[in-house]
């Protein structure tokens, strides 16, 4: 259940009272079936599956919620092919080219056909809002998939003025001055991959995983010019992810010191475990957003 992406936003206090309704304003705006002429379909669906009813998952001041979507698979290379053979076969009963316009409309008679043909595909993709803290966070390693998630709650709920998190410094001078050998926050540790680029466009890039980050093979690509744009980071040995500089929390792992304060407690239901492990998953997410925010100075919202 834990997420491997983090996309940060934020918005303002004056919001929860709206979140006070998620569960009724969700309900309306459930995840649908795509229709046979339809590309594709967006709705809100269970975070434990499709058969729950519950599309809201409580604990505390954090809620769990995700977004379904199912699209039809039907790639333009498929159907140009059909184009060109349709194309092909009027040319030679006819004895002429289709203009422009007529080519366009064959086009789309073509889409209306093969539609409900197609297959479907299904996703999901969950977020956890933290009431108390004003902030929400997205399983999405895209910046592109993240709004696309927040723009469908915005729709649901009516209004939903939630930014991205900006940082006021340089993640990428921060992160570079890091492996370079200055103090990292209180907790946090270096972690065993990162990636360097050089500042020019199109300049290359170097990958390390598994690797010991202050080796002298990575001190010499920092000597070089090279820049971190990512970088592995370990907090408390409870949780482990990728920082980028575009702000995305990408790898994000409960370890197994978190973990096993989990283990060793004894529920007597399902629901409590789930809750029990949103809960530790909830609480860590802000710790480290916390710790980043101080060292980043994340942008606020009133």
């Amino acid at each position: 259940m834990f997420f491997k992406n983090l996309s940060f936003f934020r918005y303002p206090a004056s919001t929860n009272a709206a979140l006070g309704q998620l569960e009724e304003r969700l309900a309306e705006h459930p995840l649908k079936p795509v229709g046979p002429l339809e590309l594709s379909s967006r709705g809100f669906v269970s975070p434990f599956g499709r058969d729950e009813p519950a599309l809201v998952h409580r604990v505390g001041d954090c809620a769990w919620l995700t977004l379904g979507r199912e699209d039809r698979l039907l790639p333009g290379a498929v159907v140009n092919e059909a184009l060109a053979k349709k194309l092909a076969e009027i040319e030679a009963k006819e004895g002429r080219r289709l203009g422009g316009k007529a080519r366009r409309q064959l086009k789309e008679d073509l889409v209306h056909e093969m539609l409900p043909k197609a297959f479907v595909k299904g996703s999901r993709l969950s977020a956890s809002i933290d009431a108390r803290h004003g902030i929400i966070a997205i399983d999405a390693a895209s910046k592109k998939s993240a709004e696309a998630f927040v723009s469908e709650l915005r729709h649901a709920l009516g209004s939903f003025p939630a930014v991205p998190v900006n940082a006021e410094v340089s993640v990428r001078a921060l992160m570079t001055g890091w492996l370079t050998g200055e103090p990292l926050p209180e907790g946090l540790a270096l972690g065993d991959e990162c990636e360097l680029k050089d500042p020019v466009d199109g300049g290359a890039v170097v990958k390390a995983q598994r690797q010991e980050l202050t080796a002298e093979e990575m001190v010499k690509h920092l000597e070089g010019g090279k820049q971190v744009t990512r970088l592995a980071l370990v907090l408390d040995e409870q949780v482990s992810f990728v920082l980028g500089e575009d702000l995305v929390l990408r790898k994000f792992r409960l370890l197994d010191g978190a973990v096993e304060s989990l283990e060793n407690t004894e529920r007597d239901s399902l629901a409590a475990e789930l809750d029990a492990r949103y809960a530790l998953f909830s609480a860590e997410v802000h710790r480290v957003f916390g710790v980043l925010e101080k060292a980043l100075k994340l942008s606020r919202v009133d």
